[in-house]
């Protein structure tokens, strides 16, 4: 039974795993028990409350984050359904950003998988307070001890077990939490957290005993500061474990008050369509208070009026006037809005997450007059994935989208003929490469002289900067040459300037983003006719002029791989890696089991799982992740320059004398 409470508090919770789980078969036995829904619906009958896209429904998989609502114990839980397979790693990281606490659901059968590990690490970085329940104890082969001990290996030390779980693989099992009475429980209690609490280390050492209160205290600050994970074990099928999951997640995990009085402070980490086309925005509002007719300022210096407001309530979507801090509304009417946009008063954010997609693909629609039409849906997606980085070869009449793997393809032509109407099939999927500055490179372009046509002065120089540093702008110019008369301020010049290089370092010589390079502005001349866009346009000109003198070195996308394998396989294993331009770490072996480390091309990894289910009779866990890059060996490979391209000058400046 749960506690009544007068005063009811707000928890924005993610469920997350690896896929397979049973994260969503969970949400959905979190909804059975609080009362929102009558019956259960199941992933293999496709009938959940939270996959609700038909893809989802077919694949028996999630894709796009959901948000549902219940209430226990007197807390609100506005609960996020996020997908598992890490092709779809995008749509987590989105979600991240607006959690009080977590729920990381790990099978007892399959154990820590690759994604597990990820998502435990991120969870960690974030310090996002979390609880671990060991999910599928009705299954054959599920397992306590073992289990408990992988995800001490392999995840956090971190671990409490609040409980024992009973009738492991039958049809009736359970799970039985902790007295705490029981002296064995506050033992091992004291002991887990005695790492991070000078006082019970000190009563620790000193063999004192320590009540119950002071531990559960030091419990709930640690478990709020991401330092310990309660373990909970249970069946998401059969409901065991299930209450004391709730129980933990509403004593342990964090709730939210907000200040509504407070600044308009937000974080939009979902956007879709409406039946009519309009733009809906999931909004986590961290600060104020939102009402409909509001004019809201969000990403850069966009506004919009909101028309409409929905609150999520016992599982539904509901209209309401206003939304306060520390919920998560669905806000219609925002016409620009933007996946990752702020709304009101930014907040300090820590960027990405998860590595970008490291492939590419070219979509090609089957019927040639569907392209213009593939064009706006491929749009449209874009807006609620932004990472898939839509881009348009204008003289192929190609369109390329990123990918972080296989299954996203698969999803992005399902949802294409399903939701549009539009066939496609795709190109062979190739790896996003890089360039890099190879030396230095200057150019200057001056007012009035060889062949210039904008009425203004540009010099810039380039040149290499450390691996991983990106982009840095330096204005080395004098205020004497700038033009205050055309700009706002001196900052204004510079902002111009600054995003002028960066467009233009989206493509470089071979077609690639320019990434690890300072370019400084060595030159700045104008008369009084220069208005900021002769800046504009001229600055591309100058600087690919100067990278073509400094050159670029292609770097292609590796990644850091962890192998889990059986110990006999090992050898074959290494062939394979061999064949694939792998660089394995020496192989650790513990009893019966292997662990394999080392870097791989991003182009590789998809071939190196189709093989290892073969290599390894089923039993082998690959895990991968964008670690670096480094130069491509042989011949530098190209791709398409899309829009006008600066690095042909006549060609350039017909096309910017046309207005295009």
């Amino acid at each position: 039974m749960w506690r009544t409470c007068h005063a009811v508090r707000t928890l924005n919770l993610g469920i997350l795993a690896h896929v397979d789980a049973g994260k969503t078969t969970l949400t959905e036995r979190l909804l059975f028990v609080s009362g929102v829904i009558d019956q259960l619906g199941s992933v293999d009958d496709g009938n959940t409350q939270t996959d609700s896209l038909p893809l989802e429904r077919q694949r028996g998989i999630t894709i796009k984050s959901a948000v549902v609502s219940f209430e226990v114990n007197g807390v609100v839980i506005n609960l996020i359904d996020t997908p598992g397979h890490p092709d779809f790693i995008a749509e987590v990281e989105r979600v991240l950003t607006v959690l009080d606490g977590a729920v990381l659901v790990v099978s007892a059968v399959e154990g820590v998988q690759a994604q597990t590990r990820v998502l435990m690490r991120t969870l960690q970085r974030l310090c996002v307070p979390s609880l671990i329940f060991i999910n599928k104890i009705d299954r054959s082969g599920a397992q306590e001890g073992p289990i408990l001990q992988s995800i001490s290996d392999r995840l956090t030390p971190g671990i409490i077990a609040m409980g024992s779980p009973y009738g492991l693989g039958t049809h009736d099992p359970g799970f039985t939490p902790y007295d705490p009475a029981e002296p064995g429980f506050t033992s091992r209690l004291t002991s887990q957290l005695a790492d991070h609490d000078d006082a019970l280390l000190a009563a620790y050492v000193g063999d004192e005993k320590v009540p119950y209160d002071q531990l559960r205290h030091s419990l709930v600050t640690q478990i709020r500061a991401a330092q310990v994970h309660p373990v909970y074990f249970g069946s998401a099928v059969t409901g065991a474990g299930v209450e004391a999951l709730i129980e933990g997640v509403t004593e342990f995990l964090p709730t939210v008050e907000g200040d509504a009085e407070g600044p308009v402070a937000g974080s939009v980490f979902k956007v879709e369509r409406g039946p009519s086309g309009e733009k809906i925005a999931y909004v986590r509002l961290f600060s104020g208070t939102v009402r409909i007719r509001d004019r809201l300022h969000f990403g850069d210096n966009a506004e919009g009026k909101v028309t409409a407001i929905h609150l999520f309530d016992h599982g539904k979507a509901v209209h309401h006037g206003t939304v306060t801090a520390g919920h998560i509304a669905k806000l219609t009417g925002l016409v620009d809005i933007q996946i990752g946009d702020a709304i009101g008063t930014p907040r300090t954010t820590a960027g990405h997450y998860f590595a970008p997609p490291s492939l590419e693909t070219v979509v090609v629609p089957s019927n040639p007059a569907d392209k213009g039409a593939l064009h706006s849906a491929l749009t449209q997606l874009a807006e609620q994935d932004p990472l898939i980085n839509l881009r348009q070869d204008d003289v192929r009449q190609e369109i390329y989208v990123s990918l972080y793997g296989e299954v996203q393809k698969e999803v992005i032509q399902a949802t294409l003929a399903s939701e549009y109407a539009i066939d496609v099939t795709f190109r062979e999927t190739t790896p996003i490469c890089v360039e890099r500055p190879a030396g230095v490179g200057t150019s200057l372009d001056v007012l009035g002289k060889g062949g210039n046509p904008y009425v203004a002065t540009v010099g810039l120089r380039v040149e290499p900067a450390p691996a991983g540093a990106g982009i840095e702008f330096r204005p080395d110019v004098t205020i004497d040459g700038i033009p205050i008369h055309a700009f706002k301020d001196v900052e204004a010049f510079r902002r111009t300037v600054e995003t002028a290089v960066r467009n233009a370092l989206r493509q470089g010589i071979h077609g690639w983003q320019v990434t690890d390079c300072i370019v400084t502005m060595t030159k700045s001349g104008f008369v009084s006719a220069t208005s900021a866009k002769d800046f504009r346009l001229l600055t591309p000109l100058v600087l690919m002029d100067a990278l073509s003198r400094a050159g670029t070195i292609v770097c292609e996308p590796i990644h850091r791989f962890h192998l889990d394998v059986p110990a006999d396989t090992v050898g074959q294993m290494l062939a394979a890696l061999a064949r694939l331009r792998a660089v394995p770490e020496t192989p650790v072996i513990r009893g019966s089991e292997c662990t394999i480390e080392g870097v791989i091309p991003a182009g590789r990894v998809h071939l190196l799982q189709e093989q290892l289910s073969g290599l390894t009779r089923g039993e082998g866990v690959l895990e991968s992740a964008l670690h670096h890059f480094e130069p491509v060996g042989g011949k530098a490979p190209s791709r398409p320059h899309t829009g006008v391209n600066p690095l042909n000058r006549t060609e350039y400046l017909r096309q910017m004398k046309r207005g295009i």
